[in-house]
């Protein structure tokens, strides 16, 4: 049986949006929303991971477990390695890398993505969804992915490149990429001992060093629409959505 672990990286110092992981939506803390969709999924032990005094106590206080990390980190997939390595003792077959800002994914997704990394068929498994309109396509906060084949069908096909808006799109099928991320365990270890790529560093999009490295990233589809919240804008959404 594949064990599986969910670690949620987050914390309150955020650029575009401070203190957004104690946003109230519903009279709930996002970062509850999104600790609640993780734990309802039942695929595995759930962990908050930050630096974070208040987020620490507030995650205990729901019943959740969340583990104290170092301030500093350079991505949230070496802050989840903070926890793999300390708290799990890497005694798990697969990780999965939640972001804590996206409180209306569904449960249904990340069971989805949990299913296919059980099959063993890649080093990282990852989400997508349909791209609405060019608007989203010149939204620099909303990351795109290519895929090789088409998987609107809801198949998994093999990531090509991801991008913002950086780059001209070259491939047939661009999807909407939703910031899940699922790692076995040997991929988790190989990542995080890889130096910073050139384009991971130019985008800003850490996936990019696993591609560069020669790394397999499946990439599935669901219907849904789950936003990320970078910006303030974002949460004005999010929360009409939620609340109505």
């Amino acid at each position: 049986m594949t064990k599986i672990a969910i670690i949620i990286p987050t914390r309150l110092e955020a650029k575009r949006l401070p203190n957004k992981p104690l946003k109230l939506i519903k009279n709930k803390e996002m970062i509850l929303h999104v600790y609640d969709l993780a734990a309802k999924a039942q695929i595995g032990e759930v962990y908050v991971a930050t630096p974070d005094k208040q987020i620490i106590d507030l995650v205990k206080a729901h019943g959740g477990r969340s583990i104290a990390t170092q301030e500093e980190h350079q991505t949230g997939t070496d802050r989840i390695n903070e926890v793999f390595k300390k708290e799990l003792k890497e005694d798990a077959d697969v990780i999965i890398n939640l972001q804590g800002d996206m409180p209306n994914l569904q449960v249904s997704a990340i069971k989805y993505l949990a299913k296919h990394m059980e099959l063993n068929s890649c080093d990282i498994g990852t989400l997508a969804s349909k791209l609405d309109n060019n608007e989203e396509m010149d939204n620099e906060n909303i990351c795109k992915v290519i895929t090789k084949k088409d998987i609107s069908n809801n198949n998994f096909s093999n990531a090509i490149d991801f991008f913002r808006l950086d780059k001209k799109p070259v491939g047939n099928f661009i999807y909407h990429h939703i910031g899940i991320y699922a790692f076995t365990r040997e991929a988790l270890i190989r990542y995080v001992g890889l130096e910073r790529s050139k384009l991971e560093i130019k985008r800003n999009l850490e996936q990019l060093r696993a591609l560069e490295d020669g790394m397999k990233i499946d990439v599935g589809y669901i219907n849904s629409y789950p936003l990320s919240v970078d910006t303030q804008e974002d949460f004005d959404k999010i929360k009409i959505i939620m609340e109505n």
